[in-house]
């Protein structure tokens, strides 16, 4: 099973890439050892650490003719991958 569901490319952590830390959405049970092994292996690169955050969805609330419907958005875990200096990983590559 992979652990990496999808890079993170936003304005934010585009900023960070610069200085070689690259963002990921990863699997609610995945651990760090976990996802530095993917990435070493996905993108042929050397990890020097990983930082994981969960972040809680939102609650939502749709008006309907029925009254107020509340849900919520998904839950994610976001891992920041620091990479060695030097290495670089290109999500454009293939485009």
């Amino acid at each position: 099973m992979n652990v990496l569901k999808r890079p993170l490319v936003t304005e934010k952590y585009a900023a960070m890439n610069e200085v070689g830390k690259y963002a990921f959405e990863v699997v609610k049970t995945a651990n760090k050892v976990e996802i530095k092994k993917a990435v070493e292996k996905l993108y042929g690169v050397t990890v020097e650490k990983v930082a994981t955050m969960k972040t809680l969805g939102k609650l939502k609330t749709k008006h309907t003719k029925s009254g107020a419907v509340t849900g919520r958005t998904a839950s994610i875990k976001k891992a920041i991958v620091t990479v060695k200096e030097g290495d670089i990983i290109d999500f454009y590559s293939g485009i």
